[in-house]
């Protein structure tokens, strides 16, 4: 790793460390943005040993200051919610390119970053669907038993269908060795099995 990249992982890092929700995943209490900053890296480079600064630097930043734009800061409704994900992503990319800035980084790597942050040609491209597998693999490791028991199996297995296409074959793999237990498990199996989380 190189001095820049470490100060800037550092740097965010230290921004996200103010979060003052929090998250245990086994270590105590900590705040939650870093926690999954941490563990979007982690699959990251359990998928992708050698990837690059820009995908390490977007999947350390992807909710970067995230608590600053709660959901209840735009109308209730899918067009409030998609308003508020586009500012989301937004905040993400500025506070981002900020921090990279600050640390003298070149514009190649920061229009790289910007572009995985913002998923462009997810699918085409390897470093972009690399980093969306990771989102939803975390999303499974730290969401999925409490939306589940918020929905409940039926629509849970609906909320399932609409996250596996979003992912590759080798992300949908990667995904079955998580440490579900066998509901869970039996849930994300049927909903792999479904056709539409089979166009991956």
């Amino acid at each position: 790793m190189s001095d820049t990249l470490a100060a800037v992982l550092d740097a965010i890092d230290q921004l996200s460390a103010v979060d003052l929700r929090r998250l245990d995943v086994g270590a105590g209490p900590e705040p939650k943005e870093l926690v999954h900053a941490r563990m979007v890296t982690a699959w990251l480079l359990r998928l992708q040993p050698d990837a690059s600064e820009a995908l390490q630097i977007a999947g350390r930043a992807h909710h970067l200051e995230r608590w600053k734009i709660p959901r209840e800061s735009h109308p209730d409704g899918r067009e409030g919610y998609l308003r508020w994900r586009r500012a989301l992503q937004d905040h993400h990319v500025a506070r981002t390119l900020e921090v990279l800035r600050e640390h003298g980084c070149e514009d190649a790597l920061c229009q790289r970053v910007e572009d995985i942050l913002r998923k462009r040609n997810l699918r085409r491209d390897a470093e972009t669907q690399c980093f969306e597998d990771a989102l939803c693999l975390v999303f499974l490791e730290t969401e999925f038993r409490e939306l589940a028991e918020r929905l409940g199996d039926e629509k849970m297995t609906q909320v399932l269908r609409r996250t596996l296409p979003k992912m590759s074959d080798q992300g949908k793999q990667a995904a079955l060795t998580i440490d579900f237990d066998p509901r869970d498990r039996a849930l994300l199996a049927a909903a792999l099995e479904a056709p539409a989380a089979r166009h991956g």
